[in-house]
Order: structure tokens, then sequence, then C-alpha cells
């Protein structure tokens, strides 16, 4: 689809290269970015030094929604646009998210094990939690998709409260959603979950501080980015009891070495593979909006640039 939707918006003259990246392949990708108008990637990371091998470029187009791996004022500093696609998968990472929710609060990853390994049939194996309507939800992040969380969850659970110093208060008022310091939902929350975009201020967000102010036990889910969690201080947590179980659809390696990480092999830790975002509906969003603001931005219309970071 991708260079159907380039070549019907700029022209079958273009010339379009699929590059199958590596960071062993550093050198040579640098050489074909050389003669770049535009770049559409996901996870290259593109730092100054990158830039400094792109004297033609003009956009960075991501196809994802986080926008991390581009260092941003280099990119303005030079006149370079950087656009990551603003929503293609929200409804997706919300339905992750409650799966991890569900998956977690039942135990089903224990009794997995049980059936297909131990060949035990043995309810009482796994520690009840209360239901669902019992229980206490907080958001961190209530962007589009911490908002389409809180609808979803609104009906399932006690009581949903959210954390994000930099939204509009009108927004979570909608939804009926109370806006709560971070330490609130520490204290108040049964499952937490991590929306946040990744920033210089949120790095490791999620450290042996904010376990150690976790009350309740929660469950614990990352959507977000990896690095917003410390993954060593998680360890921990899941060791000493103070949170129940984790769902993470992230970690702070995008390719981990999973045979010897301390946080798979874990009957209480689900770990899908940056997976939450994919369906044969968001794909055909992401390819075409991820495409079509490589075109608008060409040809000047930048208005029509689904979303521009700088």
């Amino acid at each position: 689809m991708e260079k159907e939707v380039l070549k019907k918006g700029l022209g079958n003259e273009i010339e379009i290269e699929v590059y199958p990246y590596h960071d062993a392949k550093r050198d040579e990708f640098y050489d074909r970015l050389k003669d770049a108008a535009a770049l559409l990637t996901a996870f290259i990371k593109i730092d100054k030094e990158a830039f400094e091998h792109a004297p033609n470029l003009k956009i960075i187009s991501l196809n994802s929604t986080g926008y991390d791996v581009v260092d941003l004022q280099e990119a303005t500093n030079r006149g370079i646009g950087v656009s990551p696609v603003g929503e293609y998968c929200t409804q997706d990472v919300a339905e992750g998210t409650l799966a991890f929710m569900f998956a977690l609060n039942k135990g089903l990853k224990h009794y997995i094990k049980d059936i297909d390994e131990l060949a035990r049939w043995d309810f009482a194996s796994f520690d009840p939690t209360p239901r669902m309507e019992k229980q206490t939800v907080g958001i961190f992040g209530f962007g589009k998709i911490g908002r389409c969380v809180a609808k979803k969850v609104k009906s399932l659970c006690q009581r949903v409260i959210a954390y994000d110093p930099y939204v509009d208060k009108s927004l979570a008022h909608e939804l009926d959603v109370e806006l709560v310091s971070a330490e609130e939902i520490y204290k108040e929350a049964d499952i937490i979950c991590n929306h946040m975009n990744l920033n210089n201020t949120n790095v490791h967000f999620f450290g042996n501080r904010a376990f150690e102010l976790m009350e309740k036990q929660p469950i614990f889910i990352n959507m977000g980015r990896g690095l917003s969690v410390d993954e060593d201080a998680l360890v921990e947590a899941l060791n000493t009891g103070k949170i129940r179980s984790a769902g993470l659809d992230i970690l702070t390696n995008e390719t981990p070495d999973l045979k010897n990480h301390p946080l798979a092999h874990r009957e209480n830790v689900i770990i899908t593979p940056h997976a939450s975002f994919y369906s044969t509906t968001s794909l055909e969003s992401l390819q075409e909006l991820s495409c079509k603001n490589i075109v608008y931005y060409l040809k000047g219309e930048k208005a029509k640039v689904f979303k521009l970071v700088n």
C-alpha cells in the first residue's frame, strides 16, 4: 500500500527504496540516506550524526505514535519536519490494555501452565482477586489512548482516576474521570496502566519510589514506552510483592534477550512484543497515514499533515 499511496500523491517517477535496516549496517544506511528527501521509519535512531549524512532530507515520517527515536531539536534546527502518525491504533491499544487487565486479574497464565505443563486441574492454585467492579483503575497519560481506556473501563470498574499534568481538565470531566496526583494513584489504584508519551521528564518514571508507594499490590501495565519503567525496580517490586502482576507490551530493549530476561518466564508477568497496535484495521491506517504525511509535506501542504511535531 505504501508505494501506491506515495506514487499516487507524488507521481510514478519518484524513486522508492525499501531498506532492511540493522544497527550493524549503520554506515550502509547513511550511504542510502544521503540522497533521500523523505524517510519512513519507526524505530531507527535518527540522531545528530544521522542528520549529518542526510543533506537533502526534508521530512521524517514515523509509522508510530512516539517520536523519541528522533533528535527533535536537531531536526528543527535543520528545518526537517517530523511527523508521527497521531492516531491509528487507539482502539487496538485500549483493547490490549483490557486484555492484560482481564488475563492478569484472572490468573490466566498461571492456569495455562497448570493445564498445559503440569496437567493440574485446581481452581484454588491461584489466589483469587476481587471482581473488576470492585477495583479502581489508575491511568497515567490521559491522551487519546488513556481516554479510550477510561471509556471502556468505566462500566467495568468501581472508579477510574488519571494523572496527566498537561491535559485539559474538561476532557476528564466529560468522562467522569478524576484527575489526581501520581501519589494518589499509587495509594488508591488496584490496576495501574501507563499510556504516557516518553520525554525527558518521565524516563524511569516508574522506579523504586513509585513501586514503594503502591499500597494495594496493583496490577501494573505498561503500554507506553519501555524507558518509562526502570526494569530493575519492576523486578524488585514483583519479587517483594509490591505489585501482584505485570502486563508489558514493551521492554526497554526492542530486541531483548528473552531467554535470560529477568521479567520473562514468570507466571504473573505477561509480555507481548510491542503487539498491542496489531490488527488488520490498524495496519491499513498506519500505512496510509504515514505515507500521506510525506506526500502532503513534500507538496507544501503542511496543514494537511496529520501530526507535525516541530
